[in-house]
């Protein structure tokens, strides 16, 4: 019974340290760029994070108290990034044969998504979007309607994207036949600055919460340790008492004791 004991009152209180540790996925099915990106940005802002490998795909993780801040700071800086399609995977080969207006869709929302990789990649640009409206040509009509376009671009409020603005303009123009440029809108919205003041206090706020199984770990190995002393001195205690009976010496009934 001691041994048992003893082993658990010495492993336990390398073990309670573990309860206080609780991991949250983040998020998951990620690229191994975007988890990269993810954790270094976290990383820099002073939240840990952790990378993992999954089957086909990777997932970021933090503790749980930091994870209401590592939502915030990543919902500030766009980040993951969006995946967007290319034409080639829009174009994909199939079995079915796909009708001209099918054909059509698929060409403008795969010149879209490739305008809006192509934006959302200008250093300072958080999302980026780019609509095109492209009217079908008819046959009786000798001129055709003009095509139009709208970008839409969140960015950090530290980058200013308005002398971007005209070279933005002009290479969704020259990317779509037909498009004018005066047809062209270029929308610039600043993104909401990541609150890190109150991201950085919440750790420190929620470290009493996330370390309560510590303490009521500590308290039920003192419990426990008090409780084990307790019975050792009770067994000592009771061991003892017959011995000392055993030494008094007893008297003889002439008053001589015996030797």
């Amino acid at each position: 019974m001691r041994r048992p004991l003893s082993a658990l009152l010495i492993c336990l209180p390398a073990l309670l340290p573990l309860a206080g540790c609780q991991e949250q996925t983040l998020y998951a099915d990620l690229s191994e760029r975007q988890a990269n990106e993810v954790v270094a940005a976290l990383r820099e802002a002073g939240i840990e994070a952790q990378k993992l490998r999954e089957e086909k795909a990777y997932a970021v993780q933090v503790q749980a108290a930091d994870f209401p801040p590592a939502v915030r700071l990543l919902r500030a800086q766009g980040l993951p990034r969006e995946s967007f399609d290319n034409l080639g995977q829009v174009f994909k080969r199939e079995g079915f044969v796909s009708t001209p207006l099918e054909e059509r869709a698929r060409l403008l929302y795969a010149l879209s998504q490739e305008l809006s990789h192509t934006v959302a990649s200008i250093d300072g640009v958080v999302a980026a979007r780019v609509h095109l409206v492209v009217p079908e040509k008819h046959p009786l009509i000798d001129k055709p309607q003009p095509s139009a376009a709208s970008i839409f671009i969140k960015h950090r409020p530290d980058a200013d994207l308005a002398l971007l603005a005209p070279k933005i303009r002009a290479l969704v123009v020259n990317s779509v036949e037909g498009l004018p440029a005066e047809k062209v809108t270029v929308a610039l919205f600043p993104a909401s600055p990541a609150q890190l003041g109150p991201a950085a206090e919440a750790p420190v706020a929620t470290q009493a919460s996330a370390l309560w199984p510590l303490s009521l770990g500590l308290a039920g190995l003192s419990l426990v340790g008090g409780a084990w002393l307790l019975r050792q001195r009770r067994s000592a205690a009771t061991r003892q008492e017959p011995s000392a009976e055993l030494a008094l010496p007893t008297s003889a009934p002439g008053g001589t004791p015996h030797a």
